[in-house]
């Protein structure tokens, strides 16, 4: 069956008002651009003329201008699930203009299976190749592209030159059955394939092939500097301490790690500390970071659902794939994020908090309770499972006007009794093993900024002491309020609550 080139204009128009769409990729890496931005304009076009037009979007995590920006500045968003990070996106969901679902990242594509989300009208899916016999091999990432093929009544390919044929065979496609019939997944160490290199669909299935040339619309991240150094040598001194008293093996476990300048300054250090023997990584993202440990040898293998990497990065992999080719796969978001997996593994979860409380609960999306940053990611994914568990967070922002350490979280993403450890650049708080109280105080004396220490120890002696939980209720967000009106956290005045 001969396939059908079509420009990115005339895929958009095969695109009605009310679709729910599926794309690929995960984070900008490997997502649809040239149908997205012509949707847009579509959009645009019709809204002019006073009639409606808003789609659905389901993805495997964020994407990229071109498709949740252009998308939300033009109002042609009704839904969406699940993470984002475009600034012009979380704008439109503060706004109350989006309806924004926020769900785990590994559990996206069976919820989309179990039709808890709708209809995937049309799949529109980036690849390095497609054969007219309906292989479809993906780019930089996994995401829940599988899943939204097989589901769709149509497929629109984004076929990208800005990718390398030497792409086809990074990935492994594998997607689980449903229940009652699902079986394990057998992954048993993080570089064992056991799917299929290409997505395979029904070829009739594919309304049209857009040809493109259009790189990924990558994030750079900050440049470590002496906080985020202190931070990452703080988790690097914490997992040798933990491996020389037999906690960790001395193989070493494999390693998750969140996205950002934080994650790469951790990663840095472990890959200076050369107490440390090189590792695996099983975790949802790949940065930069971690191609320059593999090229060292530090890290053996990287197993991931995306290479959410600067884009002469990426080339860099792309011409020396005969090296990375033993040495990197990636996977679909549900087996990369499996639960079933992390906790089989021994994973160790490196993940970032917006804030934590005095009792080891850690808010990982929402600015002040309310508004949404971006999402939680596969930070829960990792986190409930893992072999030990890792929240990092600088211990104030906004020029010390905020603490990271609260008395309570004004939004809740990890309970206390998933959170292993908190770290800081002042210090380590191990929480395994505590009671609340204790919790609180090894919080409180290790990982808080000198200027809130006493007051988080004033606002304990508001409580009973006695509950196993101790909390003055009335003032338990009073941080919060007072940032809210004042601007600065350690205007809070306790007297008023006693």
């Amino acid at each position: 069956m001969a396939l059908n080139y079509i420009s990115a204009a005339e895929a958009a128009s095969l695109i009605k008002h009310g679709y729910n769409i599926g794309l690929s990729g995960f984070t900008p890496a490997g997502t649809a651009k040239a149908v997205t931005a012509e949707l847009a304009k579509i959009a645009e076009a019709e809204h002019a003329k006073g009639n409606p037009f808003q789609i659905g979007i389901f993805t495997g995590a964020s994407t990229g201008d071109s498709c949740d920006g252009v998308l939300s500045r033009v109002k042609a968003i009704r839904y969406r699930a699940p993470y984002t990070t475009n600034s012009d996106f979380r704008k439109a969901v503060n706004n109350g203009e989006i309806a924004y679902n926020d769900i785990h990242l590994s559990q996206m594509a069976q919820e989309v299976r179990y039709g808890f989300m709708g209809k995937v009208n049309v799949a529109i899916i980036e690849a390095c190749e497609v054969t007219p016999d309906g292989k479809i091999y993906l780019t930089a990432a996994g995401g829940i592209a599988p899943t939204v093929c097989r589901l769709a009544d149509q497929i629109i390919v984004e076929l990208n030159a800005a990718h390398s044929k030497n792409a086809m065979g990074l990935h492994d496609v594998y997607e689980p059955l449903d229940p009652p019939y699902r079986r394990e997944i057998p992954i048993y160490k993080p570089s064992d394939r056991i799917g299929l290199p290409y997505i395979q669909v029904d070829p009739k299935k594919i309304i049209g092939v857009v040809e493109t040339n259009w790189p990924d619309e990558a994030r750079s991240f900050a440049a470590a500097d002496p906080l985020t150094d202190k931070i990452g040598q703080n988790v690097a001194d914490f997992l040798a301490a933990d491996m020389k008293r037999g906690i960790i093996p001395p193989t070493f476990l494999p390693l998750q790690s969140g996205v950002g300048n934080i994650a790469n300054a951790v990663l840095g250090a472990l890959g200076r500390d050369k107490t440390i023997p090189p590792f695996e990584m099983y975790t949802e993202v790949i940065q930069n970071s971690v191609i320059g440990l593999i090229r060292e040898g530090r890290v053996k293998f990287g197993s991931a659902c995306s290479l959410t990497v600067t884009n002469d990065c990426l080339e860099g992999i792309y011409q020396d794939m005969d090296f990375f080719r033993d040495k990197l796969v990636l996977r679909p978001s549900e087996i990369s994020n499996s639960p079933e997996v992390v906790r089989r593994l021994g994973i160790i979860s490196i993940n970032t908090a917006i804030e934590a409380d005095i009792y080891g609960n850690v808010n990982s999306t929402h600015i002040g309770g309310t508004k949404m940053m971006n999402g939680i990611g596969g930070s829960g994914d990792f986190t409930r499972n893992a072999y030990i568990s890792i929240f990092t967070c600088p211990s104030v922002a906004k020029e010390g006007k905020i603490s990271a350490i609260v008395p309570m979280v004004s939004h809740m993403d990890h309970t206390e009794h998933d959170v292993n450890i908190i770290i800081t650049e002042q210090g380590v708080a191990d929480l395994r093993g505590k009671s609340p109280k204790e919790r609180a105080q090894a919080i409180i004396e290790n990982c808080v900024h000198p200027d809130y220490k006493n007051i988080l120890w004033d606002y304990l002696k508001l409580t009973d002491g006695k509950s196993q939980t101790p909390h003055a209720l009335r003032a338990a967000l009073a941080m919060h309020a007072e940032l809210a009106q004042s601007g600065d956290m350690k205007n809070v005045d306790w007297a008023q609550y006693k």
